[in-house]
């Protein structure tokens, strides 16, 4: 009997106005448990950090996904957080060398995949894979916003994370869009209306 292989999955980033959308996807391994895995929400960021690099070194396989701001204008958030799921399942299947038997999907609908699927409702908070796959989601995108906040630090993304906050309007307005930000998304949108105006 072989050992049937469950992925957690889960996304960072809806939400936010600017940046991808990051999804995670995590096998954990039995023989080697991983202390302390609970919703990336609940965590400060140096334990986030601390669980990543745990995934990172203790979990079977793992897998990082994403749909760029481009792709999020074109198919909408939705679609491009299922997107985002499925690209990092294939990627974490690269890593396990086969599809896993099964994928745990954080929230309340799958992407469509060649596997059995099951969506949970608050799923980051009951199943240690998946609040794994949120930790590897979440510390993914805010490495980005980091990344991004040195590109463009007018916008103060290392304080927000790109989340529609009343700096980040403020910023929105006073500069403009940056090529990170979601056109589609209504904050943004209405403030280069603006400005065109």
């Amino acid at each position: 009997m072989s050992l049937i292989w469950v992925c957690g999955v889960d996304e960072a980033g809806r939400g936010p106005l600017v940046g991808a959308v990051v999804a995670g996807a995590v096998v954990l391994d039995p023989n080697n448990p991983i202390e302390g895995l609970k919703d990336s929400k609940k965590l400060t960021a140096a334990r986030r950090e601390y669980l990543y690099e745990q995934i990172m070194e203790k979990a079977k396989a793992w897998g990082v996904g994403e749909a760029s701001p481009l792709e999020i204008d074109q198919i909408n958030i939705l679609q491009a957080t299922m997107l985002a799921m499925r690209r990092a399942i294939e990627d974490l299947t690269t890593r396990l060398g086969a599809w896993p038997d099964k994928a745990l999907i954080d929230g309340n609908r799958c992407p469509e995949l060649p596997i059995a699927a099951e969506a949970i409702v608050k799923g980051d908070a009951k199943e240690p894979a998946i609040s794994a796959a949120s930790i590897v989601a979440k510390v993914t995108r805010d490495r980005q916003m980091m990344s991004l906040h040195e590109r463009h630090p007018e916008y103060g993304f290392a304080q927000h994370m790109g989340y529609p906050t009343e700096a980040h309007f403020a910023a929105l307005k006073q500069y403009g869009a940056c090529d990170q930000h979601r056109r589609s998304f209504s904050p943004v949108r209405k403030v280069l209306e603006s400005i065109e105006n």
